[in-house]
């Protein structure tokens, strides 16, 4: 699992039948390199500037409960930040 931070949203008006409902979300990873942002499907309902729970990979489709050509996954909405 990433943890990362919401920055932004992604708008797509067209995409494959099996995405639609979903939201994209650019993250930012909490820890390592800050530069390394990427987009996360999310069905939570989680905002900007929000500190999230990503699953990568294979596990992304048992996460969505659907077959979808999606790579990281938003499982969980952190309410307090990590103590460093």
């Amino acid at each position: 699992m990433i943890l990362g931070t919401v920055k932004g949203n992604i708008v797509s008006t067209r995409k494959c039948d099996n995405l639609v409902g979903l939201k994209f979300l650019v993250i930012e990873p909490y820890y390592g390199d800050k530069s390394a942002v990427f987009i996360a499907a999310d069905n939570l309902g989680a905002g900007v500037g929000e500190l999230v729970l990503i699953t990568t990979d294979q596990t992304t489709q048992y996460a969505l409960g659907k077959s979808a050509p999606v790579d990281a996954c938003v499982v969980g909405i952190v309410d307090a930040p990590p103590l460093d």
